[in-house]
C-alpha cells in the first residue's frame, strides 16, 4: 500500500520545507509548520522571505542554495537562529535538481535546538553559580574576621579622638568597613543554602510595589512606566521578598540606562510552550514577566559578562545586582534571559515555572 508522502514527513522529527525554483513553498511538514509558527495551509504557495523575513539569514541560506545548486551544511549557517523570539533553529539546505540535473528547488531541513542550548546554559550558569559560592565562601573566611578587628579599632580610635580631622578619619574607616562587610554579606547570597519562604503570590502586587519604590527614585521622575499586565495570571508559589529583590534590580537598571529619559515597559503574560528548568524539560505552564527600556542598549561584547558578580559598566556600580537577581530566579526553578541592541534599548525576559500551592 502506497504511504502518503505527507503523513511520512509529518512523522519526521525534523522540520521540512520543499520550496520550488522560484523560493516558493511546496510542502512543509507538522515540525516545521510549529517552528515557523503557521500551518501547512498557510504556507503552501507563499516565498520563504515572507515566511522568515526578507533578510533572515535561513530564507538567504535557500536562495544560496537555489542559485548555486549547491547544498549547505549544518555548520554554514554558524549559529543557530531565532524563530518567534523563543526558538533556536539550526538549518540545512539541499538542491532538487530536474532531469536536465538543474537546480529547480530546494529541501530545507529545520532543526529545533532550543533544548538542547536551554540545557547547556542552565549547566554552565549552574557551574558559575557553584564556583561564585566557593569563592564567596573563602571571601567570607579570610576578611570577616580582619574587618572586625578593623572596625573595632578605628570605634576605639574615635573616641580617643582629640581633634576633627582624626574622629573624620575613624568614622571613614568604620563607613568603609561597613560598606565592605555588605558586598561580603551579598556575595555570600551564592554560598548559603538559604531557603526560600514560598507562599502563593499575586506577581502583579509584587511589581506595583517595586514600581512604588521607583517612584521615589530620582531618574523615575524622568521615565514614563506602562504596565501591560495579563489579568488572569494566577498566583504562583514563591518568595515574595526574594522576588521583589529580583525585580528592583532589573528596574533599577533600565532606569539608569535611561538616564535622559524614556520608557519603562513590564509586560506579564502566560506561555504554555514546552520550557526547559531547573529540573529539567518540563510541560508546565510558565509565567514571563518582560523587564524593556528603550535606552542606550548593551554592545554583545559585554552582554555575556553582565552577570558576573563585580562586573559593571556602571560608574559606582557593585556588579551584583544582576547576578543576585539570576542567582534568585534560579532558586525558583525559573529562567533569566536578556537580549539587547545597540541604540534601541534592552529587554530582561524573566519565565518563572507557575507552580501552585499543593
Amino acid at each position: 500500500m502506497a504511504r502518503d508522502p505527507k503523513s511520512v514527513l509529518d512523522a519526521v522529527l525534523d522540520g521540512v520545507v520543499v520550496l520550488d525554483g522560484a523560493g516558493r513553498v511546496e510542502l512543509s511538514n507538522a515540525e516545521a509548520c510549529r517552528i515557523l509558527g503557521t500551518s501547512a495551509e498557510a504556507t503552501l504557495g507563499q516565498p520563504l522571505e515572507k515566511l522568515v523575513g526578507p533578510r533572515h539569514p535561513i530564507g538567504l541560506l535557500a536562495r544560496r542554495v537555489l542559485e548555486t545548486g549547491r547544498g549547505a551544511a549544518w555548520s554554514e549557517l554558524g549559529v543557530a537562529q531565532r524563530f518567534g523570539g523563543e526558538l533556536l533553529v539550526d538549518a540545512a539546505a539541499s538542491p532538487l535538481l530536474d532531469a536536465e540535473n538543474k537546480s529547480d528547488g530546494v529541501v530545507l531541513v529545520l532543526r529545533d535546538r532550543t533544548i538542547q542550548i536551554s540545557l547547556q546554559q542552565l549547566v554552565s550558569e549552574r557551574e558559575a553559580l557553584e564556583g561564585f559560592g566557593r569563592i564567596a565562601a573563602g571571601v567570607a573566611h579570610e576578611v570577616r574576621n580582619p574587618l572586625g578587628g578593623i572596625r573595632g579599632a578605628a570605634e576605639i580610635l574615635a573616641s580617643r579622638a582629640s581633634d576633627a580631622k582624626t574622629l573624620d578619619a575613624a568614622e571613614l574607616i568604620v563607613r568603609e568597613v561597613d560598606r565592605i562587610a555588605t558586598l561580603v554579606d551579598d556575595l555570600m547570597v551564592f554560598s548559603r543554602g538559604e531557603d526560600l519562604r514560598l507562599a502563593p503570590v499575586n506577581i502583579h502586587f509584587v511589581l506595583d510595589g517595586v514600581l512604588d519604590l521607583l517612584a521615589m527614585d530620582p531618574l523615575g521622575a524622568r521615565v514614563r512606566v506602562e504596565r501591560r499586565f495579563d489579568p488572569s495570571i494566577p498566583e504562583l508559589l514563591a518568595d515574595s521578598d526574594r522576588l521583589t529583590q529580583v525585580f528592583l534590580n532589573l528596574a533599577r537598571n533600565a532606569l539608569q540606562a535611561m538616564e535622559k529619559g524614556g520608557e519603562l515597559t513590564i509586560t506579564t503574560r502566560m506561555s504554555l510552550d514546552h520550557h526547559l528548568f531547573a529540573a529539567g524539560a518540563e510541560h508546565m505552564p510558565t509565567l514571563l514577566v518582560e523587564v524593556k527600556d528603550d535606552g542606550a542598549g548593551i554592545p554583545p561584547a559585554l552582554l555575556e559578562q553582565l552577570a558576573t558578580p563585580f562586573f559593571t559598566t556602571r560608574s559606582g556600580g557593585t556588579g551584583l545586582g544582576l547576578a543576585v537577581s539570576r542567582h534568585w530566579v534560579a532558586r525558583h526553578g525559573g529562567r533569566l534571559r536578556i537580549e539587547s541592541t545597540p541604540g534601541e534599548g534592552t529587554k530582561v525576559r524573566v519565565a518563572l515555572p507557575l507552580r501552585r500551592a499543593p
